[in-house]
């Protein structure tokens, strides 16, 4: 058995450190000289603590212990209130954000509700100018015809004969129902691109809204998922980065008027919309009753002229046969004339002989006698009643030439307006009965 001392180690406590209590006094060192109580315990030596420095350390002991209690009790006092306050204001703030989510929610879903009215509004809009532009589109084309049965009708007039080819009304009506088909096409194609052009801007418009409207269902969905978490809600998880404010987000006053912006610019669409359709409608009614009233104005001036050229007719053929029945007159007026010169040359003959009879008498019997006197005024009558008869009958053949110039002049003027007839009731009045009906000039 080693005969060093056996010395134990020195019980160190930290807790009294840190709170300012004395440690307990360091052991003797093994070299330091000791207490001896004899040479007969030499070898049960140890390093002993006094009375006094017993006394210490379980009294330090103690008073750390007590110290430790009040500090766990204030701590657990700390703690609870603590835990109660964090309680209080996370349930708080739970159910503040809870309240401003349904909040949230009956914002975004009336501005959801007013996005699918206006979506619904700009759709029936579009839905009825695509209508409209459909019936300016087959308004057009019905305007076709008329111009076709104008064309058709100046082109057949142009080919009356030429005591008939005269610039009258029903020419002067035709070039201003041509005129007026054409302005009328170019005011439909005018409107018609107007009314595309508005057809695209509310498409454009109604996508924003739908676009908008998409967004906020989503975030709807969104909003409505995140209020119905719940501390004891499965699919919720810790998101640490989400509580960081996002560069990109708007503000509650921008993200209103972002709305409202597209809002105003549907509900101007829709305005510009309803004010285009009045617009159209009253056009297409304007320009049924323009054509229409044209097309009176030049049936009725087909029909002046087809009375004055009935009349006109009526008057050649009563002069005709007039002229036809003076032409058998003067024809049987020449035969008698002929007749009357030829009664006379019988006692044109009698006188003239028996006066060359008597120039034949001898010597004095050559007497201008009576008898001579006579003879000679006789044939001096006949002659000038051969002469008078001559003139007349020349005067006669003159008349009839004259009359049969007449009867021929009068015979082309009726072939003439019979052919004119012939080309106004069966070539353009005909024609123009194929001209379009008020519904069908309307678009429908």
């Amino acid at each position: 058995m080693s005969s060093d001392v056996l010395v134990s180690r020195p019980n160190y406590d930290s807790r009294a450190a840190a709170h300012g209590v004395p440690g307990r006094s360091a052991p003797v060192a093994p070299g330091d000289a000791q207490p001896s109580a004899g040479s007969a315990t030499a070898g049960y030596r140890s390093a002993k603590y006094t009375p006094g420095e017993w006394f210490s350390s379980y009294h330090r002991i103690l008073q750390q212990a007590g110290s430790d209690r009040l500090q766990a009790r204030s701590v657990q006092r700390e703690s609870r209130a603590l835990e109660q306050d964090t309680d209080a204001a996370a349930r708080s703030c739970q159910a503040a954000g809870t309240r401003l989510l349904g909040e949230r929610l009956q914002e975004i879903h009336g501005w959801s509700s007013e996005l699918r009215r206006h979506i619904e509004r700009l759709q029936a809009d579009t839905e009825a100018l695509r209508a409209l532009k459909a019936r300016l589109e087959r308004a057009l084309d019905a305007t076709e015809a008329p111009c076709a049965i104008a064309t058709d009708n100046l082109s057949c007039r142009a080919r009356r004969p030429a005591p008939d080819l005269v610039r009258d009304s029903v020419e002067e009506e035709l070039l201003k129902e041509l005129d007026l088909i054409r302005s009328v096409q170019a005011l439909l194609k005018r409107t018609t691109a107007q009314v595309a052009s508005q057809i695209k801007m509310n498409e454009e418009a109604k996508l924003m809204l739908e676009l908008d409207w998409s967004d906020k269902q989503e975030a709807y969905g969104f909003d409505d998922r995140s209020g119905r978490h719940s501390n004891t809600s499965p699919d919720t998880k810790l998101h640490p980065g989400s509580a960081k404010l996002q560069e990109h987000v708007c503000n509650p006053s921008s993200w209103t008027q972002f709305t409202q912006d597209n809002l105003s610019q549907a509900m101007q669409e829709e305005q510009a919309t309803h004010s285009l359709r009045l617009l159209v409608e009253q056009l297409l009614r304007d320009t049924t009753e323009d054509l229409r009233a044209q097309c009176c104005s030049v049936d009725r001036a087909f029909g002046q002229r087809c009375e004055e050229l009935c009349e006109a007719k009526a008057q050649l053929e009563t002069r005709h046969a007039e002229i036809l029945e003076q032409i058998g007159a003067q024809e049987k007026n020449m035969e008698t004339l002929q007749r009357a010169v030829l009664d006379k040359e019988a006692p044109l003959r009698v006188a003239q002989s028996r006066l060359y009879l008597r120039s034949l008498r001898p010597n004095m019997e050559l007497c201008r006698d009576q008898p001579q006197l006579s003879l000679e005024a006789e044939v001096k009558q006949l002659d000038a009643t051969l002469a008078s008869l001559q003139q007349q009958l020349s005067e006669a053949r003159s008349s009839l030439s004259h009359l049969e110039e007449s009867r021929m002049a009068l015979e082309k003027d009726i072939s003439c307006k019979t052919q004119s007839l012939f080309i106004e009731r069966e070539k353009c009045i005909a024609c123009r009965k194929r001209y379009p009906t008020v519904s069908v000039l309307s678009g429908y």
